[in-house]
């Protein structure tokens, strides 16, 4: 594996992300929905302005669980299936480069844009907020900003290999949107409707261990444990063990979550 063709591949993905100016459009999508739920988040409560870094993290889990996996999937559902249908796949190939070097370029170019996005998007509104944030403050939403990359990072994994077992564009962007409501909408419910149609029996443990099986609670899971206030805040501090709330070990399943996918892609990618 040649680490030039990877780089070549990786800088014209990502060129053409900002030629597209999509890196711009989705920072400030970020930044808008950021400032206006850290300023008007507790309008409901007759409370105006930023009121604490545990409620705007607390309130931003919601809004990055909802968007980021969206805009990952739909930034790499036609990574490997949109150059099969444009006939540009056999060029590529016949050039000298691997299957697993396009791979890890796309990947790589593709991941690179939606980092730039995420970090320039919630990072405006750290700039922007930081004389109402102490320096433990800018710690915890630093973390948070990193937990959202590998969000997205995991879900940008899974869109890739979408690609590359999809014949057709139309098919991936499908199964893009299912591989959506799945993760985000419908694997809490199943958990949910597990739990009371067993009255309970898979409480404890190995309901908190069932969730590692969703990289969007993962970083639920992440951002939780990270401030006592927001582990209130969800309630989830008496259901999720202590040893699962180490920031290492969470940091080291949603590192899982990002490898395995490419690792399965690499595997079933065919021309």
């Amino acid at each position: 594996m040649e680490l030039t063709p990877i780089l070549t591949v990786a800088a014209k993905e990502f060129r053409d992300r900002m030629r597209n100016r999509w890196v711009l459009a989705v920072a400030l999508v970020f930044t808008v929905f950021s400032l206006v739920i850290a300023y008007f988040g507790g309008a409901q409560q007759g409370q105006v302005g930023f009121r604490s870094i545990e409620f705007t993290i607390a309130s931003l889990v919601s809004l990055v669980i909802y968007l980021i996996p969206l805009i990952a999937l739909l930034l790499g559902f036609d990574a490997i299936v949109g150059e099969r249908e444009r006939g540009s796949l056999d060029l590529l190939l016949a050039l000298p480069i691997t299957r697993l070097e396009l791979l890890l370029g796309k990947y790589l170019g593709l991941a690179a844009a939606l980092t730039l996005s995420t970090v320039a998007g919630f990072g405006l509104v750290a700039v922007l907020l930081w004389r109402h944030m102490s320096a433990g403050a800018l710690f915890h939403y630093g973390g948070f900003m990193l937990s959202s990359v590998l969000l997205g990072l995991a879900f940008l994994s899974l869109a890739v290999l979408i690609s590359v077992l999809a014949r057709e564009r139309t098919r991936a962007s499908g199964l893009a949107i299912a591989t959506w409501f799945f993760f985000v909408l419908v694997f809490d419910l199943l958990l949910l409707g597990l739990l009371v149609t067993t009255g309970g029996q898979f409480a404890g443990d190995a309901f908190a261990w069932l969730l590692l099986l969703n990289p969007a609670d993962v970083f639920r899971i992440l951002n939780v444990f990270s401030l006592e206030d927001v582990r209130t805040l969800y309630g989830l501090a008496s259901v999720v063990p202590a040893s699962l709330g180490n920031p290492l070990t969470m940091g080291g399943v949603m590192a899982a979550w990002i490898v395995l996918p490419l690792v399965l892609a690499q595997w079933r990618f065919k021309p």
